[in-house]
């Protein structure tokens, strides 16, 4: 098993997502380990939020299981039912499906990292909570089908 050394892959903060989607996820870096290991089925990222920044806008998926791994420092794991604080080594996952829109969210005045997984069907798309913006294979649209002209990251 190819041994993935974290610090050699590439990081970045883009999101793909419109103006002002993108604006609280300024301070996520994430390093896509799946691409970076040839992997087709998993995606696994390693993600790092300074303070104050979202881990994503407020989703959940049609066709795609989350699970996420915290490593150090805290968020806040924002759901439909509420507020939890993640500390190191507690884990939340998603069902493919589940309207349950979730992200995190960095309260805390150091950075914190965990680790997502992710497996099913990707392309089957997924909806946003709290703004007028789902996400399909084609890119990111308004809830009535009109396209916002964002290409969406692999």
């Amino acid at each position: 098993m190819p041994k993935i050394e974290i610090e050699q892959v590439e990081q970045s903060n883009s999101t793909g997502y419109p103006p002002p989607f993108n604006e609280p996820m300024a301070g996520r870096w994430h390093r896509r380990l799946g691409r970076h290991a040839g992997l087709t089925h998993l995606g696994a990222s390693h993600v790092v939020l300074e303070p104050g920044a979202w881990s994503s806008q407020r989703h959940w998926h049609l066709g795609e299981d989350e699970f996420l791994i915290m490593l150090s420092g805290q968020a806040v794991l924002i759901e439909d039912e509420g507020e939890t604080i993640l500390h190191p080594g507690e884990c939340v996952a998603w069902a493919a499906g589940v309207a349950n829109g979730h992200h995190l969210v960095n309260r805390s005045d150091t950075n914190c990292t965990f680790i997502c997984l992710s497996a099913g069907d990707r392309d089957a798309g997924g909806r946003y909570s709290d703004i007028d913006m789902i996400f399909t294979v084609g890119g990111y649209q308004h809830r009535d089908g009109t396209p916002y002209g964002t290409e969406r990251l692999p």
